[in-house]
């Protein structure tokens, strides 16, 4: 099979336009899936991925990090997982509902894995010295609202499908980030405060490069159609994790301001009073 994807530009939008030539032999349809057919999978879907990056064309700079940004990044990081298990959860059931039990045990057993991982963002946090509850109540970015609401859509569709593709480019920008990466986030953080548990399990060194191997495996069985449909919610995704929020990057100085009274110090303090 030779699938050929483009982004079409118009006044509004961006999308995938997908022109397929369908050959007899397509190597995708065959029920016996071996290694070559897995690789045009993965292929094919972190094509979308790349689509998607080049698709966005935005010249705003996310500002460098700093122990204090880090703290706003964790928060967006509870948001972006504190819903997974319950929608996946609820994608299991429309799945079954569909008589595909196949991908039911698929997103039940995505719903075991991601539970809990919202509370290791508030451990991050804690240990970073402030009440982790109240900062994730102040700090909810525009653009993991955005993430979380399409998740929340795609979900509650009677074909879930879409999920897959939503899961696949969510873990598999997760493989990109290593050990380097995650010891420059380190290097922010003074001796002694370990606030690097919610990035390890979401990188290469976690369990991201397993997850996206059994995504492929999954979407290698599914028919064409499912595949395009995957492809295209891999694209959708990857533009939302691309895309800059609309409002302007909050500074560190209004982050500071807003961190202070929620130093666990002075937090207890106040509750005490």
């Amino acid at each position: 099979m030779s699938t050929d994807f483009s982004v079409v530009d118009n006044a509004n939008s961006a999308w995938m336009h997908e022109s397929n030539t369908v050959e007899n032999n397509d190597s995708f349809s065959q029920k016996v899936i071996d290694g070559t057919s897995l690789i045009k999978v993965q292929m094919f879907l972190d094509r979308a991925i790349v689509y998607a990056y080049y698709a966005v064309k935005s010249e705003r700079q996310p500002p460098n990090r700093t122990y204090t940004r880090w703290v706003w990044r964790l928060a967006g990081a509870y948001h972006s997982s504190r819903h997974t298990s319950r929608l996946m959860e609820k994608a299991a059931q429309n799945f079954a509902a569909l008589g595909r039990q196949d991908l039911a045990k698929w997103a039940t057993q995505k719903a075991k894995e991601e539970a809990g991982h919202d509370q290791l963002a508030l451990l991050d946090i804690q240990s970073m010295g402030y009440d982790a509850e109240a900062v994730v109540q102040v700090f909810n970015p525009s653009p993991i609202r955005d993430y979380v609401n399409y998740f929340t859509q795609i979900v509650e569709a009677t074909n879930p499908i879409d999920c897959i593709g939503l899961c696949y480019a969510s873990e598999r920008l997760g493989t990109f980030i290593g050990e380097e990466y995650i010891q420059s986030v380190e290097a922010l953080l003074p001796k002694g405060i370990h606030a690097t548990r919610w990035l390890r399990v979401h990188s290469s060194v976690g369990s991201e490069v397993k997850h996206v191997d059994d995504i492929v495996e999954l979407v290698a069985h599914l028919t064409p159609q499912e595949r395009n449909r995957v492809a295209r919610a891999c694209y959708e995704t990857a533009l939302l994790r691309f895309m800059p929020p609309k409002e302007d990057y909050i500074l560190d100085e209004e982050i500071q301001g807003i961190l202070k009274p929620l130093e666990l110090s002075r937090y207890l303090q106040v509750q005490s009073v």
